[in-house]
């Protein structure tokens, strides 16, 4: 079913979450063993992220050697793997960065055989040895690119050929919407205008970075429809775990963390209040949000379930 499908259906406001493959070579049961026991409050899909490919040093006969590597491979594998055993969609993160329009239209094609009718359109992050994005040659440099390609299989309409005859793709797409704008862009009003570019090309709706002060996702909402976005903007939570993400979420996902927060998690006495706090500050930013009527609400896992099982607890 596609994800807009299940927002049209819910009653309540759902509950969502997004998983990291397994580093290369780890097993899949550690992921189950994450799954399970947010399997409880019925998410009508999880997101499964795609990393970008990146160089490793190997050494030989004194020579440091540069090879290509992607340490976590597998995100169809596993969104297939997740679908059969738990019974519930799956939604692949498709990526710009690091792909040919050719092997992004191979992927495609190959969620179709798997009956994967939803994905996520990204862009995706530089290589870590870049300062800015560049894109793959023969790529896609834009994510309204991406999804003008995925319309296109929507119409039948292959890369090099029209496939007379084929059966016809129906791929539902999710785009990413950042309420703090996203960094690259110079202002808010020129980052909007991006995301209604994705939505223009056929985008379905939309899942925002993470935040951690809700007026900054209802002004971005309010800013969206006032220039015709129209689709569904699924607001993205995470709580803060540790003392260190005071920096790392703000260095990785240029954000701006309250001054409350942050007075909150310097005043704790262990990464044990940090995690309790950053779980209240969650739970409590749920509920606004419910409380304002939002269709889903998705959340940052990062591979961990054991906080984001005791929001869920409180809250579906």
């Amino acid at each position: 079913m596609k994800i807009t499908e299940h927002i049209k259906q819910a009653k309540e406001t759902l509950f969502s979450f997004e998983i990291i493959p397994p580093k290369k070579g780890n097993s899949i049961q550690d992921l189950y063993d994450n799954i399970d026991p947010l399997m409880e409050f019925n998410p009508p899909f999880i997101d499964v992220t795609t990393s970008r490919e990146e160089y490793v040093y190997i050494e030989k006969d004194g020579l440091f050697d540069r090879k290509i590597t992607r340490m976590r491979p597998g995100t169809l594998g596993i969104c297939a793997a997740i679908k059969h055993k738990y019974n519930l969609d799956t939604v692949p993160h498709v990526l710009c960065g690091g792909f040919t329009k050719e092997e992004t239209e191979y992927l495609l094609v190959d969620c179709h055989y798997l009956g994967i009718h939803n994905i996520m359109a990204l862009r995706g992050d530089a290589m870590k040895h870049q300062k800015i994005f560049e894109p793959t040659p023969g790529g896609h440099a834009y994510a309204h690119d991406l999804v003008k390609q995925v319309m296109d299989l929507n119409r039948g309409k292959y890369l090099h050929q029209v496939v007379e005859g084929s059966e016809p793709y129906d791929f539902c797409v999710g785009v990413a919407g950042y309420p703090e704008k996203h960094y690259e862009s110079p202002s808010m009003n020129s980052d909007l205008k991006r995301l209604k570019q994705k939505v223009d090309a056929g985008a379905d709706y939309v899942v925002t970075q993470m935040f951690f002060d809700n007026a900054k996702y209802f002004e971005f909402v309010d800013k969206a429809r006032e220039i015709g976005i129209n689709v569904p903007i699924i607001p993205g939570l995470k709580p803060i775990a540790v003392e260190r993400h005071l920096q790392l979420l703000p260095q990785i996902f240029k954000i701006d963390l309250p001054e409350d927060l942050v007075a909150g998690v310097e005043k704790c006495q262990s990464n044990k209040d940090i995690r309790t706090l950053g779980i209240e500050w969650c739970i409590a930013q749920s509920k606004e949000l419910i409380q304002a009527g939002v269709p889903l609400i998705h959340y940052y896992s990062m591979g961990k379930s054991s906080n984001i099982m005791e929001i869920g607890k409180e809250l579906f």
